[in-house]
């Protein structure tokens, strides 16, 4: 699947259909990879690592996601679909003819829940679309040597910084609305 996934995402889903004969739900297991705006860099580098300006700064910034859906067929083409997440974030910030390039990185669990829908090109191959909404836990962030966490039971914090301060310089997903799409394959 191609799509927004709170950037640009690619997506590999496998569906596993009629696995008991009483059980009214499919299953589905997928991972992907999205491109993300990482944050912001000054705010960033002054949060973990120091004040320095010098530098163009430069940022990207991608997750790698993991999900699992449970999908109630509501039609022959329609489906609803709910289950747990886990997302990993790695915001990059480079400052160009300075001296810092580091990672910021995070890792979350979440839920999320949305509607797919199949429409037959030739059997076996059906278009696919998929909109949804995912909601992700704060969870600690880790860059250079230092960590915040949502309690602030930090590690080598800078200044007076806290988890609100370093949760704002990064885009760590919190809320995200997919709309993808993609091809089908029934085996």
């Amino acid at each position: 699947m191609f799509g927004y996934n709170g950037g640009l995402g690619l997506q590999l889903n496998i569906t596993v259909k009629d696995f008991s004969e009483d059980f009214p739900f499919d299953a589905k297991f997928a991972a992907g990879i999205t491109f993300v705006d990482a944050g912001k860099p000054l705010k960033a580098r002054s949060i973990f690592i120091n004040d320095n300006k010098n530098g163009i700064p430069d940022e990207s910034g991608r997750t790698f996601d993991f999900r699992i859906d449970l999908l109630l067929p509501i039609s022959s083409k329609l489906s609803v679909y709910a289950g747990p997440r886990f997302i990993a974030f790695t915001g990059n910030f480079n400052f160009i003819g300075g001296n810092e390039d580091f990672d910021v990185t995070g890792y979350q669990w979440g839920i999320g829940a949305g509607l797919e829908s199949l429409f037959t090109i030739s059997y076996p191959i059906h278009l696919v679309f998929n909109i949804g909404y995912d909601y992700y836990f704060e969870d600690t962030l880790y860059g250079h040597d230092t960590s915040y966490s949502p309690d602030n039971e930090n590690v080598n914090p800078r200044k007076d910084y806290k988890f609100a301060d370093a949760d704002k310089a990064v885009s760590q997903p919190t809320q995200n609305v997919r709309a993808m799409f993609g091809f089908s394959y029934n085996f």
